[in-house]
């Protein structure tokens, strides 16, 4: 199963244009994200995959419409605070790309790379007001979205303020649904 998040196709040409819009902090308009992503899931129609935040629109969810029919959607009910704190506390190694969080993930030293030994930038959009402005946009765009899959009885919620406490229900909700992927060994 390909695991498919929006920010892994910033390669593209489409990418390109949406990459200028997160890095000042904005939400990237539908047209944009849904060419980067009706693109490269055309690529993957035999297959199975997993899309990590998409679609985030009523306008994303009817032109993955246009290509296949969901399974399910999991939906991660968050608190707003938790959220803004994990993504303010998110620093980046500008050169590789590398993301540190000063909560879970802090480098050896602070504000160091531990590769490189190089500053780390906190981005403009995680800083706290452009995450909380960000977060507020997110769940207006998203609430109809989360009511058109769950009027249609494939969405599933999980709620929690940490991975090690929700994982394990998604995960054997996950594996009730899709068939186990077998290492070559096993075949």
């Amino acid at each position: 199963m390909a695991w498919l998040s929006s920010s892994m196709f910033l390669l593209s040409e489409a990418g390109v244009l949406a990459k200028q819009y997160l890095e000042r902090g904005l939400l990237v308009p539908d047209h944009v994200i849904t060419r980067v992503m009706m693109a490269e899931l055309e690529k993957r129609r035999e297959q199975h995959w997993l899309l990590d935040g998409f679609p985030r629109t009523l306008g994303q969810a009817k032109a993955l419409d246009g290509i296949c029919e969901l399974d399910l959607v999991i939906s991660l009910n968050i608190p707003f605070e938790t959220l803004k704190d994990r993504l303010s506390a998110r620093w980046v190694h500008p050169a590789s790309g590398r993301v540190y969080n000063m909560d879970f993930n802090p480098p050896h030293t602070q504000g160091i790379d531990d590769l490189t030994g190089e500053p780390l930038v906190q981005r403009e959009d995680d800083r706290p007001e452009a995450v909380a402005a960000r977060l507020r946009k997110y769940k207006d765009a998203a609430k109809p979205v989360i009511e058109l899959y769950k009027s249609r009885g494939i969405l599933h919620s999980f709620s929690g303020t940490e991975t090690n406490k929700i994982w394990p229900y998604v995960y054997t909700l996950l594996s009730s649904k899709i068939p186990p992927v077998l290492s070559e060994e096993e075949h």
